[in-house]
This record gives structure tokens, sequence and C-alpha cells, in this order.
């Protein structure tokens, strides 16, 4: 296969005004595939340079290091008018703003989309990443994932009862929301191809976190009964849970009864597809607590590898139960190039691939507005400019934010 050098998105500009997790992740990605991102950050930085420890060697949160790669960094106080001109000249070439300020906070500055920025700039491809969007019930409020993981119904599905409901143990809802910003752009520069125009793109974590419920929803809308906690179980599908082998717990997907036939016969219990029981996936489900016990007795005496290994051959899906650092150690993590590494920079790829234009990750993240200069002599500030800028706390130098 032909490929090109540069990235699917070589030539796109993008501004960047969000911090956290979300946005940082959408833009990223848009870096990755070749697109210019200049990152603003305040005054005060991005609130993830500080969520830490560990930190890194120029003093920022390892938080950080993994969402901001590939980017040029300035800071810009947009309360001040003369910042304000500096994201004006930035947006004159942009293609694409993302946003994830308290909604009002640039109308309140006169950097609205409708109010200033959609007439200004027509083409220009807008997308706001809010907790709960502008208006309705909670229209405006501040929105952090596992806020959203409670309030959506997302903890009372994970957890055992002995647990109780239990936050998803990864950032699951500002990480979706970081792709569905992603899609949205995507979408409204290909539409803006056919009609010349930008448009608003929204992505809030309140309705990311809502479609997450899966098969959750549609089981209540069919038989009103709320859902159990069963652990690492699934409510429509047994045996799809974890099990107890020789040496640690291994996870056994089972989704047919063709693949709970040569699972039993390779555990030897060829019995079990006869059993009335558990002849069918709707009488796993019904007695799964029965069917575990079985599974368990029959494995205890195997090393877990060596059990999903097999199995994972004879066409059953399998997995050990990985501690993080295994899983980042894994030799197909490293097959599959899922590591990018910038001298003392370690992060994660993202996970698309395009075989023609592929991605290339960019750049170790960068210090606090650290490409300051560049990206203001580019934009065309004289020296005395830049100094004003600079004295005035406009735009902060390259130095630690406060």
């Amino acid at each position: 296969m032909r490929t090109t050098s540069g990235g699917a998105l070589q030539g796109l500009r993008i501004v960047d005004l969000t911090r956290v997790l979300a946005g940082p992740l959408c833009t990223q990605i848009l870096s990755d595939h070749g697109a210019e991102v200049v990152k603003v950050e305040p005054p005060s930085g991005d609130e993830t340079r500080r969520l830490g420890p560990p930190f890194d060697s120029s003093g920022s949160a390892a938080y950080f290091s993994a969402l901001n790669r590939g980017k040029q960094a300035i800071s810009l106080d947009l309360s001040m008018p003369d910042a304000q001109e500096v994201l004006h000249r930035l947006l004159s070439e942009a293609d694409v703003l993302v946003e994830n300020f308290m909604p009002g906070t640039l109308e309140r500055w006169g950097l609205g989309y409708e109010q200033t920025l959609a007439a200004r700039y027509p083409k220009l491809v807008y997308c706001s990443i809010t907790g709960f969007g502008q208006d309705g019930p909670l229209g405006g409020l501040p929105g952090y994932d596992a806020v959203l993981q409670a309030l959506c119904g997302l903890m009372s599905v994970n957890g055992d009862p002995a647990s109780g409901a239990t936050r998803i143990g990864l950032p699951v809802v500002d990480h979706l929301t970081g792709y569905v910003a992603l899609s949205g752009i995507l979408l409204a520069l290909q539409a803006r191809q056919r009609t010349g125009l930008g448009q608003r793109v929204e992505a809030t974590l309140y309705d990311t976190a809502m479609s997450l419920l899966l098969p959750h929803a549609s089981n209540w809308f069919s038989s009103h009964q709320s859902p159990e906690l069963l652990g690492s179980a699934h409510p429509n599908i047994a045996p799809y849970e974890k099990f107890r082998a020789n040496d640690g717990e291994v996870f056994i997907g089972i989704v047919s009864d063709g693949q709970f036939r040569k699972f039993c016969s390779h555990i030897g219990q060829e019995g079990l597809v006869s059993d009335e029981r558990f002849h069918t996936n709707a009488a796993r489900v019904t007695h799964r607590a029965e069917l575990k016990a079985v599974i368990e007795n029959a494995i205890a005496s195997l090393g877990g590898g060596p059990l999903c290994e097999s199995l994972m051959r004879a066409g059953v899906p399998a997995g050990v139960v990985n501690s993080l650092p295994q899983a980042l150690n894994h030799p197909h993590t490293e097959h599959r190039q899922m590591l990018v590494r910038r001298g003392n920079y370690t992060g994660l790829r993202a996970p698309m691939r395009l075989s023609a234009t592929p991605d290339q990750p960019g750049a170790a993240p960068p210090t606090f507005s650290q490409d300051s200069g560049d990206i203001l002599v580019r934009l065309g500030f004289s020296t005395q400019e830049i100094s004003t800028l600079r004295t005035s706390g406009a735009a902060p130098c390259p130095a630690s934010p406060s």
C-alpha cells in the first residue's frame, strides 16, 4: 500500500482552548493525524499540569503528558482585549476551535460563537465540550467524569453487592466525550466541503454517559426491571465473567452455543452441554451461579495463562486478568505499536489506523507557553507588541504558571 507523508489531516489548523481530559484528548488525536494544534492555556495553566504526583522533569504532572503531545503552546488571558486580539489572529487562519469553558464564559468576553465568531469566521468549525450543555434543567452546570458516572446510572451497574455501586476505574465518560467531539468535528469538516460553511459541534458529558447505558437501558425499556450489581458478569450472557484458575483470575467470554460446546469439551465438562440448566444462553443466565461454581471447580488446577491461550486457539475468547504493567508490557502491545516514545516521554497511541495516511505522533507535550514567541511572531506581532503582551499579562512568558 502506497503511503503519503503528513497524515490525513495535514494542513488543518486547530485552536485548542481546552483543559483536563476530553478536549485535550480530542485535539491530541487531531495532531497525531497531521493537524497543527495551538494549545491556548490560561495564565494559571491547564489544571492537569498540577494533578500529580507523579510529575515529569519539567514539573508537569504525568496526567498532562498523556493528553498534549504534538501541540504548540501559548498562554493568553482571554479576559483582556489584547489577548483576544491574539486569539482573533489565530482564528483568522484556523479551521477548528475547540473549547470546554463553562457555558457563557466566552459570551461574557464577547467571543461567543453565535454572538461573534460565526459571522466573523464563517468557515470555522466550533466545538464546545461541556458537562450538560447550555440549557435545560442542568444546563450550564459543572460536570466531571465521576459525577456523570453517578448521575447517569453507570455506577449503578458497576460493582457487586458487597461493594455497592462503584465508579468505573477509568475516566470513561471523559474519554468517550473526546471521541464524540472528534467525530463531530470530522463530520462538520466533511459538511464544510459541501457547503463551504462551518458550524457548531456540541459534545456533552451527559449525552455521552447516557449513550453508554447499553444493553442496560434497552433491557429496562423491555422489562422495567432495574439491573442488579453483577460484578464482572454480563446481564444478558453467561458464562461471561471472571473465574478463578490455579494462579489467578481469568475472564472467559462466551456468546454462542457453539463456543460453549467448545469450551466444555476443552475443560472436560462435555456433560454441561446436555444439562437443561445450561443448554441455552437463556438457561445459563438463569443459572449463572451454579455454572460458575462448576467451571471454577473444573479449572482450579489449571494455570490461567496456558488455559486462556489454548481456549483462544480453540476459538473461545478468554484472557488473563492482567495488571496495568502486565498489559503495557505485553508483547502484543509492542507489536501493535501502542506506545509512543519521544526521549523521556512515553504515551499511548490513538487506536485508529490508516493505511495510506498513517498517524505520526508528534513531539513530547509542551512546557507552559513554550511556543508563545514563535506563535506571536508568526501572527505578525512586533517585538514591542510582544513585550507589551507579556508585561501586561495578556500573553504570559514561557515560565512556570502561577
